[in-house]
């Protein structure tokens, strides 16, 4: 399993994203599951996935192939719009699901994915997308400007609490981390090494890019201090 996060706010987009990818305890692996796609001044996109490997790694390439076509009309890079890269995307992830899922099932197995789509074109919006395995998508609102997939419950009450439109880059960095290390603590399908992607609003390229890495001490110090913080908070709270 796996965790992402994506938060679309005035500011700009911050997406974190966990490496790790089981088929039963026996076998665990790091994989990454955000890529980005830049054509600076122009565009920039960024995809995050959750789900079946043989899923995503197909989408990914589709992708990567269409991009390189010059007569390609699934190519993101030169979509006109980014709900066109939204439907192609969702497109091209049913047309992927349907082909895997007709092999699985001839073995009584499924196999399903999800993905996130952040991006902006140049003299356009910021759109942040969920794609369903089916295609279908919903968007980020002003009411909620942040989208998850994968094991998502344990990070959500966070960002339900602390997260706007008007939050500053740097508390939503603090607050995709607070919620992944949530999910850390609570989910054993989802490992560090962790990837973090920051775009600022209308930068047409991608601002930051981090690897989290288990040593990581930042990362360590904030996990330490949220900790602390709850226990004192808890301690506080009066008996009802």
């Amino acid at each position: 399993m796996t965790y992402c996060v994506g938060l679309a706010l005035r500011a700009g987009f911050v997406l974190l994203s966990d490496t790790r990818t089981n088929a039963g305890l026996d076998n665990i692996a790091t994989y990454r599951k955000m890529f980005t796609f830049e054509d600076p001044g122009d565009r920039v996109i960024a995809i995050m996935t959750a789900g079946s490997l043989s899923i995503t790694q197909t989408v990914m390439s589709r992708l990567d192939d269409a991009n390189s076509d010059p007569d390609s009309a699934d190519a993101i890079l030169r979509a006109p719009t980014m709900l066109k890269v939204a439907e192609i995307i969702g497109r091209m992830l049913s047309d992927v699901t349907a082909e895997v899922s007709a092999k699985m099932d001839r073995m009584s197995q499924g196999a399903s994915a999800s993905m996130i789509v952040a991006g902006q074109r140049s003299g356009g919006p910021m759109r942040l997308f969920l794609v369903y395995p089916e295609g279908n998508f919903i968007e980020a609102t002003e009411d909620t400007p942040f989208l998850q997939i994968g094991e998502h419950k344990y990070g959500k009450p966070i960002l339900d609490r602390v997260i706007t439109m008007d939050t500053s880059l740097e508390d939503a960095e603090k607050a995709v981390l607070l919620s992944m290390d949530s999910t850390l603590r609570s989910n054993l399908s989802v490992g560090m090494p962790l990837d973090m992607v920051v775009i600022e609003a209308d930068a047409m390229a991608v601002s930051r890019r981090r690897r989290i890495e288990a040593d990581d001490k930042g990362f360590a110090r904030i996990s330490q201090e949220w900790s602390e913080a709850l226990r004192e908070a808890f301690q506080k709270i009066k008996p009802v």
